[in-house]
C-alpha cells in the first residue's frame, strides 16, 4: 500500500535489461482478452535497433498517468480514474473523436478503423486487466473490456506471461523497490558463478 495516502497506486514498469522482444506480453493480452485483429493494446518496441549495446526493447501500453492527458482532453468524459490509479473509460460514451490518441505520449488509446473525427468507431485500449464500468466479471463487462483479473486478485495476463519478468506491475511503491533491488544487485557474483541465463535468474527479482 501507498504510505502517501492510504491507497495504492497501480503501475506498469518494464525493465528494459530483461526484456527479449519476445512479444509474449502483447500475445498473451490479445488472446486473453479476445481482441481484434488491428487493436493493440500492447505492443514491444525496439530502441537504437541494430546500434551494437545501446539496443533494447520496452514492453509499452497505457501507463495509467496519476495526470492522464487522456481524460482531460476527452470531450465527452468517458475516463475516469479508479482510487488505486487505474486509468479505465466507457466505451457507451466514447464517440471516436481520436483527441485521446494525439494526446497520449504512449500511442495507447486503439481504434478499429483509420479516419477522420466520429469515423474511427469505439475506443479500446490497456485495462490493466481490471474491466469497465460495467457489473465486474458481467458477460457485457467480459465482452466490451475483457478480463478483469484485478477483481479476482491477479495480475494483468501480460505481466503473468512475461518469462523473463521484465513486466512488473503493482503498487508504485512496490514495483520501485524490486526494480531498486535489481539495480543494486546487477553484477554481483557474475565473476564468482557465471552461469546461462535460464529460469532460476530469470525468476529471482534479485537478479
Amino acid at each position: 500500500m501507498s504510505k502517501n495516502n492510504g491507497l495504492s497506486r497501480m503501475k506498469f514498469y518494464c525493465d528494459e535489461k530483461r526484456c527479449i522482444d519476445c512479444d509474449g506480453c502483447s500475445v498473451a493480452c490479445a488472446e486473453a482478452n479476445g481482441l481484434p485483429v488491428g487493436i493493440n493494446r500492447r505492443k514491444v518496441i525496439t530502441i537504437n535497433e541494430g546500434k551494437q549495446d545501446m539496443e533494447y526493447s520496452l514492453s509499452i501500453a497505457c501507463m495509467h498517468c496519476t495526470d492522464a492527458p487522456c481524460q482531460k482532453v476527452c470531450p465527452v468524459d468517458c475516463f475516469y480514474i479508479r482510487e488505486d490509479g487505474i486509468v479505465l473509460h466507457d466505451k457507451d460514451k466514447c464517440i471516436g473523436c481520436g483527441y485521446c490518441l494525439y494526446a497520449c505520449p504512449f500511442g495507447a488509446p486503439q481504434f478499429p478503423r483509420d479516419g477522420v473525427f466520429g469515423s474511427k468507431g469505439v475506443m479500446d485500449k490497456c485495462t490493466m486487466c481490471a474491466g469497465g464500468p460495467e457489473e465486474t466479471n458481467s458477460e457485457k463487462e467480459r465482452e466490451l473490456y475483457g478480463q478483469n483479473r484485478i477483481a479476482e486478485g491477479k495480475v494483468p495476463m501480460c505481466a503473468a506471461m512475461c518469462s523473463t519478468k521484465a513486466l512488473i506491475v503493482g503498487d508504485s511503491e512496490h514495483v520501485s523497490d524490486i526494480y531498486r533491488e535489481r539495480v543494486l544487485s546487477r553484477g554481483h557474483g557474475a565473476q564468482v558463478n557465471p552461469k546461462p541465463y535460464g529460469w532460476d535468474v530469470a525468476y529471482d527479482k534479485k537478479r
